[in-house]
Parts: structure tokens; sequence; C-alpha cells
């Protein structure tokens, strides 16, 4: 077999095991990981400058977008009672709040 074959070969190999693993994968989870990752962008900024390790806090913009996207989720989740999202959504901005009262007012 040639490398070209080789590399058809792997990438039919690749493409089939992904689109078994991610058709078990529901919109309800990716929904979910979407509100942690959106949580988690600021949150090496926000530690950073918690230890002493910068000074440089996040831009505004990229503050306010991202609680525009996670407000988003949250009126999302509120309205098809989706209460794991709702809980998530909202333990995420008690903790962003509560780590920002900390960088401000230390």
């Amino acid at each position: 077999m040639d490398n070209m074959g080789k590399i058809q070969q792997f990438y039919d190999y690749v493409k089939n095991g992904l689109i078994e693993k991610l058709s078990h994968v529901s919109t309800e989870a990716l929904h979910w990981l979407a509100g942690i990752v959106f949580h988690a962008a600021t949150l090496p900024t926000f530690l950073a400058v918690m230890m002493g390790l910068s000074d440089k806090l996040p831009g505004v913009d990229i503050i306010l977008l991202v609680w525009g996207g996670l407000t988003l989720l949250f009126f999302r989740a509120v309205i098809a009672k989706d209460m794991l999202n709702v809980a998530t959504i909202g333990f995420g901005f008690v903790l962003q709040a509560s780590m920002m009262a900390l960088i401000f007012f230390k």
C-alpha cells in the first residue's frame, strides 16, 4: 500500500471514530460545557492578579462580552427550565463576582 493509501485509510479511521463518538454527545452537554468554558476564559488572569504574578486585568470589552454571552446562556436555561445550567452559570457568576471583589477591594 502506498503512502496516499495509508493516509486515506488513517483519515477514514479518524473520521469514522469521531462521528461515532460525537454522535453520543448531546446538545445539552455541549451547552453546559460552553458555560464552563465561558467562565474559565477570565479565570487565569484573575488568578494571576490575585497571586501577584501580574497587575494587568483583562480588558473591559472581554469581560462584557463573556458576561453577555453567559447572561444569554443563563436566560436560555431559565426559559428551558434547565436547572443544571441555571445552577452552573449562577455559581460561576457568584464565583467571578467574588474574585473581582477580592481584586478590587484588597
